[in-house]
This record gives structure tokens, C-alpha cells and sequence, in this order.
């Protein structure tokens, strides 16, 4: 069997490269799909459909369309790893975690301590709350190779 993995959440540090990186040295079946995370291309992605003097019409336009890709790709995943990062809110994140959890969907939260209490019901629904990418591999290694 294939894996699908879908990577979701923060963009501004590299654990997605570490997780794909440590699951590529195990030689393990694994594909992996992510959201857009170039910020602009995705703020940008309704801009098709024609400019918006709202802001808020902008964003819902883009939210539609970046919405097409994130629903198809959490559908086909086996498994999410969704990531939260203390600097930045990611409501998209948690989104896609409740997303996850209606679909029945299994996912790993990946965040520091720090954050454990405002996340307690997405990391409740979660079936596993990793505090590195290091740790996300060991899980994924187990699941797919044991």
C-alpha cells in the first residue's frame, strides 16, 4: 500500500522538509500533499475570478478556490499531520483538524507545549500530538511499517 500523507498547517519553518526527509531515509510508501504554501499564491488564488475592492470578498473568493485543493487532498490522505505554530494563528489548521475529525479522518497534531491548552479539543479528536517532526516519522514508521 501507497500512503497518502497530507501535511497541513504553519509555513514559516521547515518541519514539513523534516518529516518527508526522515520518512525518504526509511524508504517507507509514502506520498505527500500539502495546501498551497506560498502565502501570496494563496491569498491571491480568487484573484481569477476578478479583483476585489473588499478585502473580505478577496479572501472568501480565494478561500473557495484554495478550499477545492484542501478538501480533494484531505479526502485522498490516509493520514493529516497538522501542524501549529506559536508565532502565527493558523485558523486554516484548525480547520482542516475539524475537517479531519467530521470525515472520520486520522490526524496528528504536531505543536509545542506551549500550546496545549487552546488546542486541547483539536489535539481531543487527534489520534496521536507530536511536539516534533522527529516524532511524527517514529508514528508513521510504526503505522506503515510494523
Amino acid at each position: 500500500m501507497n500512503w497518502m500523507v497530507y501535511l497541513s498547517g504553519e509555513i514559516h519553518t521547515r518541519w514539513r522538509h523534516q518529516i518527508i526527509q526522515g520518512l525518504e531515509e526509511l524508504q517507507l510508501p509514502v506520498q505527500f500533499t500539502s495546501p498551497v504554501t506560498d502565502h501570496e499564491a494563496s491569498d491571491a488564488a480568487g484573484d481569477v475570478l476578478g479583483r476585489e475592492s473588499d478585502a473580505f470578498w478577496r479572501d472568501h473568493k480565494s478561500s473557495k478556490v484554495n478550499g477545492i485543493r484542501t478538501k480533494t487532498l484531505i479526502q485522498r490522505c490516509d493520514v493529516a499531520v497538522i501542524r501549529f505554530g506559536d508565532k502565527y494563528r493558523q485558523w486554516n489548521a484548525a480547520f482542516d483538524a475539524g475537517y479531519c475529525a467530521a470525515m472520520g479522518k486520522p490526524y496528528i497534531t504536531l505543536h509545542e507545549e506551549n500550546i496545549v491548552h487552546p488546542l486541547k479539543e483539536v489535539d481531543a479528536a487527534a489520534m496521536a500530538w507530536a511536539r516534533t517532526p522527529e516524532q511524527v516519522v517514529s508514528i508513521l514508521r510504526y503505522v506503515i511499517a510494523a
